[in-house]
């Protein structure tokens, strides 16, 4: 790796989750340098649960994986984006992604989604 991610005081980085065949955004999660790391030895992508306060492969439990096909630093170095294959949904609601789980916030004149228009 060429540079470090720059780690909050908590030491970790957000990490943006994207299918590298459609440049569909999959997931929002997080990793500390241990995470990072094994997700660079195994090409899994792997995260750090803030709630567990634990390491998770995805697709460990629900067989949902994420084949690594490349990571990326932002240019603050404040953020990565794992760039994956996705088997099965990516968010734990089973949706596809996690941003179809959650609905559209605001969307202004000639913006297209699935999403029913009220």
């Amino acid at each position: 790796m060429t540079a470090n991610p720059a780690w909050d005081d908590r030491g970790l980085v957000p990490v943006i989750t994207q299918d590298v065949s459609t440049g569909e955004v999959l997931m929002l999660a997080w990793a500390n340098a241990d995470a990072l790391e094994q997700s660079m030895a195994t090409g899994q992508a792997t995260y750090w649960s803030r709630s567990r306060q634990e390491i998770w492969v995805k697709g460990a439990t629900s067989g949902n994986t994420q084949k690594l096909r490349r990571i990326k630093l932002d240019c603050d170095a404040d953020a990565l984006l794992y760039q994956v294959e996705q088997t099965g949904a990516a968010c734990h609601t089973g949706a596809r992604s996690c941003f179809d789980a959650g609905g559209v916030l605001a969307q202004w004149g000639g913006a297209q989604d699935d999403e029913e228009k009220p």
